[in-house]
């Protein structure tokens, strides 16, 4: 998604003072109610955009899912159904998919046409639009020559029949499409609007229409406050019960804490303190999510362009004392790309994870060891890079982390912090304004391709260039999509390539949610890959 497709909807990894612990302890036991008519929710990161074409940040996926229907959406039980397409028929070959649409509106009147997939999904392709998901599009006829420039726009695998009526046709026969066009970076644009905006396009409320259950309101672009409004215009309208939805982003944890105390939030992420204040609190919650946290480096700049200099630092600090010691939140240290108890192989039931093994544990003498070689390479005896992070508690604390243990573990390695607000974390990752960016990811389907050929990794479609790797990926797109075997044993060796061999991306950990919910909200659903919320089913009792 992407480099950091969906930020992980995490908060603070900060002390707590006395006075809010006090707090807490008076307000235990205060019993409050939700508004029946507006769900709040307490969110640490802004939203940043609503364009499918350009997000990848939690917030934003959050909102174009549930403001922007696709062909399907995710229900109660994480799995998807069929949503603005109200059937589909599915050739022999399992590699054409015709869906007849719902008939449904724009919120400016515009009626939702097969063209507006067709429209939007070309622009996801398209090389110059640099959409951060343009890798979600390779399992389409022609995907992966379209987006990397080989082909033209026109020869993706997707075609309006008439109106009503979208064709799709993949490259080889795959088992997780309808998950796949449940996400964001599959939604619908509507051609005319968008063009009209131009660049203005997503940028605040005011910039975009929508097709779905919810429209959003309150944002400005630049604010930290959004809502989601009953779209009256959506098909199925009849379906929603809740009028409104109001995000907060509240960096503080103890503030988001007082919020959902004293009944002003219903919603809210927890730290490592909270974990233990709430614990076996009604509406406590904790659950293992497939998210990752990451590192990247910029292999256009000549120290972390060095591959030794890159290994030494995927390996040079401890992700157990990170875990246990600073994140505390259930996270666990995580060795590959590919988080563990993700997706199992249809033949041999084995976890991928295990599988693949572990290819970047902590190594201290490894890590000094290739640091050495990277300085005699670079002809340098010291080296000063910079570590960006966005400037959220959690992101801080790691930061922190990293800071000390890489200055501890590699002598002559100096290490400068910069924390900057998400938006500006994404755009200097765009930007290649990095030397270390620190980052979480989710995916969007249960498949380890998607982790292997994105996870976070800014610029791997244009800078990565390792041919066994883009063989291997490329063998497990097409030549074995429909042999399992032969298909993990690529993947698996796409992965070693990335993560060992080159150090391109550095894994650090595998993520955990949670979170409180007040009791009295019933209905709503998390991304079984993520943090992403979804409102559709949400009543207040």
């Amino acid at each position: 998604m992407k480099h950091l497709k969906h930020y992980l909807r995490t908060v603070a990894l900060v002390s707590i003072a006395t006075v809010t612990a006090i707090t807490l302890a008076a307000c235990g036991n205060k019993k409050t109610t939700a508004n029946k008519n507006n769900f709040r929710v307490g969110t640490v990161d802004a939203l940043a955009t609503l364009n499918s074409s350009r997000y990848s940040d939690i917030s934003s996926g959050e909102a174009i899912q549930n403001a922007i229907e696709g062909l399907y959406r995710l229900n109660q039980k994480g799995k998807p159904v069929l949503a603005g397409a109200k059937s589909v028929t599915v050739s022999k070959d399992q590699k054409v998919y015709t869906f007849k649409l719902q008939t449904n509106k724009w919120t400016n009147g515009d009626p939702v046409t097969a063209q507006n997939y067709v429209y939007a999904w070309r622009k996801l392709a398209d090389p110059t639009t640099g959409s951060p998901n343009s890798q979600n599009i390779d399992p389409l006829q022609n995907g992966q020559d379209v987006r990397l420039g080989k082909k033209p726009i026109t020869d993706l695998g997707v075609k309006a029949l008439n109106k009503t009526t979208l064709q799709v046709t993949l490259a080889n026969p795959i088992t997780y499409l309808n998950e796949l066009l449940a996400t964001a970076p599959y939604a619908p644009q509507d051609e005319a609007y968008v063009k009209k905006q131009g660049q203005a396009y997503g940028t605040s409320a005011a910039h975009a229409i929508y097709n779905g259950r919810f429209k959003v309101t309150e944002w400005t672009g630049t604010n930290d406050k959004w809502a989601f409004v009953k779209n009256t215009k959506y098909w199925d309208a009849k379906s929603v019960h809740i009028n409104k939805i109001s995000l907060t982003t509240v960096k503080s944890e103890s503030t988001a804490a007082n919020l959902y105390q004293s009944g002003k939030l219903d919603f809210i992420d927890l730290d490592n303190e909270y974990v233990k204040q709430y614990k076996g609190r009604g509406g406590y919650h904790v659950r293992k999510i497939p998210a990752i946290g990451y590192l990247n480096f910029n292999t256009k700049r000549e120290a972390t362009g060095n591959v030794h200099i890159r290994r030494a630092l995927a390996t040079g600090f401890n992700k157990t004392q990170l875990t246990k010691n600073v994140l505390q939140d259930g996270s666990t240290p995580l060795n590959g790309i590919v988080p563990a108890n993700f997706v199992k192989n249809s033949v041999t039931g084995e976890d991928f994870r295990k599988y693949s093994g572990n290819l970047v544990p902590y190594d201290r003498a490894y890590a000094q060891k290739e640091f050495k070689e990277g300085l005699k390479e670079l002809g340098k005896k010291s080296l000063t890079l910079e570590f960006l992070s966005a400037d959220t508690p959690e992101a801080k604390a790691v930061a922190e982390f990293m800071q000390s243990s890489y200055q501890k573990n590699l002598p002559g390695l100096k290490i400068s912090v910069r924390e900057v607000p998400l938006k500006q974390r994404l755009n200097f990752g765009h930007n290649y304004q990095f030397d270390i960016v620190y980052g979480i990811w989710s995916p969007d389907y249960q498949d380890p391709y998607q982790f292997i050929t994105d996870g976070g990794a800014y610029h791997l479609n244009t800078d990565y260039k390792n041919p066994t790797y883009l063989k291997d990926v490329a063998d497990a797109n097409s030549t074995y999509a429909t042999n399992p075997t032969k298909r993990w044993a690529a993947l698996k060796d796409a992965e070693y390539q990335i993560v060992k061999k080159d150090a391109f991306t550095a894994p650090v950990f595998q993520g955990a949610y949670v979170y409180m919910q007040r009791p009295s909200v019933k209905g709503l659903a998390i991304d079984p890959n993520g943090t992403g919320l979804f409102f559709r089913d949400v009543t207040i009792k």
